[in-house]
């Protein structure tokens, strides 16, 4: 991935588990709801026990409240303008 970040170090600070399998969704390039849209389908096609990195160009703060219907942990770091949000169920 060409994001010139350390994703792995990113995800290690937000708590999500670090032994899971990991996903990434870059969703920096579309525009609203697209974001919002291809995350929630992506979370439902993974397992369980995976981990979805979503990369982002603002923090998802209309997905936030569908993730806590939905019962998953999340959390948000910005950094160097991508803003990476970890997804997992807990």
């Amino acid at each position: 991935m060409s994001t010139g970040l350390n994703v792995e170090s990113i995800v290690a600070e937000t708590g999500a588990p670090s032994e899971a399998p990991r996903e990434t969704l870059d969703v920096r390039d579309l525009g609203p709801p697209k974001p919002l849209a291809n995350t929630l389908e992506r979370l439902v096609e993974l397992d369980d026990g995976t981990v979805l990195v979503q990369l982002n160009d603002r923090a998802p703060q209309h997905l936030y409240p569908k993730l806590d219907d939905r019962g998953y942990e999340y959390a948000t770091v910005e950094r160097d303008g991508v803003t990476v949000t970890t997804v997992w169920r807990p």
